[in-house]
């Protein structure tokens, strides 16, 4: 018994001296990390005292103190920043729905301002901004070496003037200009229609009014058609959608999955990380839906493509998205201001990060160049000539009058239908899906 009393007190013993070797190294280390950080802070004081008494200007203290907490953030990666307060008013007024400026999503890449999509309906959109845009000047100044919040307050002006960006286009050989008014920015966040027995959801943007909005539209549409037998599908319309609140990506995913995971997210702790599944219920009842996305769908989009995607509920068509995989939070700051901070990542259903990667389609479709414009006279239509032109031709003895009647119908839903592709033939591709997936359904 004394043997074995002594035999672990000694493992005691031993266990204490093995215990204050491992941990005395570790505080070591941490100590003097603190010790570096508070050289650095007296390093980054030094520096501003020499700036503020030796600068060849006098400059402004706390627009100093704002530039280097904006220039530690945006070191971090191009989407955290720091929000003035005069930004950060600005920003919730953006997910309200109605801003001020040009209509463009913007991130930073190589120096420049890169565009991520242009708002439908927007100045920018109108005057023929494309996503994957690169700004390089502003009314002549260029734009390089300037950090994005910077050069975005340079694309900021009052209701109505003139701006003058200049743009590199990949397919252009030489950059070039292009004016724009400036307007203020009223974002419908969706659009809703109907395309033959199609129904069409465009949403431009994720703020506080895209699910409910969609929600109206979609009923409506139903509506009009008589009810959810009357369409055959839905196309998802998320080309040039930027993205926006996480929430609202959320809803309209879990609009059209009954179970199932949305999304998920891992911050850089395990208490960090988070999970969103789908509830019960599906506004389209089963139909099928088509997403339709490009190189401008961003963040917020890409979680819809990638949840219904993921799910087989959707085929997604169109060109790879953009690829922004990162969650920010907005943490309000003293003084009204605000930081845009990355959180975390976030993960389709299977569990794939999208983060510089995008969303691949199922069906890669590009949308063609705009074809110049002809002269009608120049290119005659020329009607094809059939067997029911031919003078003395049979008739058709096998259809009623009604049935020829439903036939030539058919047909001129199915001319309109094609007239689309030239105006959106990305589109067009959509509703043709959904045509043959209802033709090989059950009849009524």
């Amino acid at each position: 018994m004394k043997k074995f009393v002594m035999a672990a007190l000694g493992g005691t013993v031993a266990g204490v001296i093995a215990t204050t070797q491992i941990a005395a190294p570790l505080l070591a280390q941490e100590s003097a990390k603190t010790e570096n950080v508070y050289e650095q802070l007296d390093l980054f004081g030094d520096i501003f005292e020499r700036i503020r008494a030796q600068y060849v200007e006098d400059v402004d203290s706390s627009e100093l103190i704002e530039a280097a907490i904006n220039g530690m953030l945006t070191s971090l990666d191009p989407h955290s920043s720091y929000l003035s307060p005069k930004d950060a008013a600005k920003m919730r007024e953006q997910t309200r729905g109605e801003f001020g400026g040009l209509g463009i999503e913007v991130t930073q890449e190589d120096g420049f301002v890169k565009v991520v999509s242009p708002m439908d309906g927007t100045p920018a959109f109108e005057a023929g901004i494309e996503a994957g845009d690169f700004i390089t000047h502003v009314n002549g100044e260029s734009l390089l070496g300037l950090v994005l919040d910077d050069a975005v307050e340079m694309m900021r002006g009052p209701v109505g003037s003139e701006i003058v960006i200049t743009v590199v286009r990949e397919g252009e050989q030489e950059p070039f200009d292009v004016s724009i008014i400036r307007d203020t920015i009223q974002l419908t966040a969706v659009r809703a229609r109907t395309e033959g027995n199609t129904a069409v959801l465009r949403l431009t943007t994720f703020n506080e009014q895209t699910y409910p909005k969609m929600k109206e539209g979609l009923e409506d549409q139903i509506e009009a058609a008589g009810g959810i037998d009357g369409i055959n599908g839905i196309v998802l319309d998320l080309r040039n959608n930027p993205g926006g609140l996480l929430n609202q990506a959320i809803a309209v995913s879990d609009a059209f999955l009954e179970k199932g995971e949305i999304v998920s997210t891992r911050g850089r702790t395990l208490e960090d990380g988070d999970r969103v599944n789908a509830t019960p219920g599906d506004l389209s009842m089963g139909k099928p839906i088509v997403v339709l996305i490009n190189g401008g769908s961003a963040s917020a989009s890409e979680i819809v493509a990638g949840a219904l995607q993921d799910h087989r509920r959707a085929i997604v068509i169109g060109t790879k998205s953009f690829g922004k995989g990162s969650v920010q939070t907005v943490m309000p700051l003293r003084g009204n201001g605000a930081m845009r901070l990355t959180t975390a990542r976030y993960y389709t259903p299977s569990g794939r990060s999208i983060q510089a990667l995008g969303v691949s389609p199922d069906i890669v479709v590009a949308q063609p160049p705009a074809k110049p414009e002809e002269d009608e006279a120049d290119t005659p239509a020329r009607k094809r000539r059939s067997e029911a032109d031919l003078r003395g031709s049979l008739n058709n003895d096998s259809l009623t009058d009604d049935q020829i009647k439903q036939i030539e119908e058919d047909r001129a839903k199915a001319e309109k239908a094609a007239e689309l592709r030239e105006e959106d033939y990305q589109l067009a591709y959509a509703i043709d899906i959904l045509k043959g997936l209802s033709a090989l359904g059950p009849k009524n």
